[in-house]
């Protein structure tokens, strides 16, 4: 299967990858080289509405199927992404502007591990029983929700896209999933992958497009029971105002990060390598690096002198070299944010 051939996404609904039934899509953009390098999918609720048809067709026998039945098909996803690593890291980073070195050594492998330990995680599930005095048993008993919705980020595309969708399939749901309109490359062969480790179709439905118009579809959709969400506090902010009165089960990840607070008696060393690391990782574009640095004031200068010299060592560079120490910041928005030129 040929991975590298992703000039123009599609959606991947039934089955199948299909247009949006707009024929709008957004322009890709390379971040390292502001580049257009493709385009994608800016799909709305007709989409949304035939992904949810799909996903009710499959969820009829994909919910009581075996869990050895899901073990297999999962698992067979989590070879195949190991298989197709080289190709998959290409595209993570030419989407993202990641270091290729890092696609290749975290981003990726966590995708095959999300995936290869929900799969063996459903095959070893156990839940507690209790006796009521010679009366009768209580247990628990844990069967499918129906149609979950998976909204990932940019930042880790593939890593924190897998994350919700493998347990949501693992648990018998059928998934209907965002990634990042911003980094949509590796989701778009994702559905490739599926394909050919035979998960049936429309148990998993990967609908492309920005958050306004296919984002907001699957939140208010009534027939898709549950949503998974990182991203931003405002549109978590809505999305709980939209769906918490629907009753739908919620897990919303949000903005918002803490500081490094460092004291004199610190481990100087391992405080200087994980401070580097926590403020510079993935460009910073991690919920687990720090926003700022508090330091105590007897230290504060000796601290400035070596960080200063430290950072100054970091490669900024062309992500495909494998001597980069840091790649480009996701895309023009985001640089504006918050880099000082």
């Amino acid at each position: 299967m040929n991975l590298t051939n992703f000039q123009y996404i599609q959606n991947y609904i039934g089955g199948e990858l299909i247009e949006p039934l707009s024929k709008t899509y957004i322009d890709n953009i390379n971040p390292a080289t502001g580049e257009k390098f493709g385009q994608i999918p800016n799909s709305n609720q007709e989409d949304i509405a035939l992904a949810v048809k799909a996903a009710e067709k499959a969820f009829v026998s994909w919910s009581v199927s075996t869990t050895e039945t899901r073990f297999r098909i999962l698992n067979k996803i989590a070879d195949l992404i190991d298989t197709y690593i080289e190709e998959l890291a290409l595209a993570e980073t030419t989407d993202n502007g990641k270091p290729l070195w890092l696609s290749k050594r975290v981003d990726i492998p966590r995708a095959s591990s999300n995936f290869r330990f929900f799969a063996t995680g459903i095959m070893h599930f156990a839940t507690e029983s209790h006796a009521m005095e010679d009366k009768a048993i209580n247990y628990t008993m844990r069967q499918p929700i129906g149609i979950v919705g998976c909204i990932s980020p940019w930042n880790l595309p593939l890593y924190l896209f897998t994350w919700k969708i493998a347990p949501a399939l693992a648990a018998g749901n059928c998934v209907i999933a965002k990634p990042s309109e911003v980094t949509p490359l590796t989701a778009f062969l994702l559905s490739k992958i599926c394909k050919e480790a035979g998960l049936p179709d429309g148990v998993l439905n990967i609908v492309h497009g920005d958050g306004p118009h296919c984002g907001s579809a699957i939140v208010a959709h009534p027939k898709i029971k549950a949503i998974s969400f990182t991203g931003s506090t405002r549109a978590g902010q809505h999305i709980a105002s939209v769906a918490a009165p629907m009753f739908k089960k919620l897990s919303l990840e949000l903005g918002g990060k803490n500081p490094n607070i460092i004291f004199a008696d610190c481990d100087w060393e391992k405080m200087m390598r994980t401070t580097v690391q926590s403020s510079f990782s993935n460009q910073g574009q991690i919920c687990l690096c720090g926003s700022r640095i508090l330091i105590e004031k007897s230290i504060y200068e000796k601290f400035k002198a070596e960080f200063i010299d430290r950072v100054k060592k970091l490669n900024v560079g062309d992500p495909m070299d494998d001597t980069s120490k840091q790649g480009a910041v996701v895309s023009k928005v985001h640089f504006e944010k918050y880099c000082i030129v």
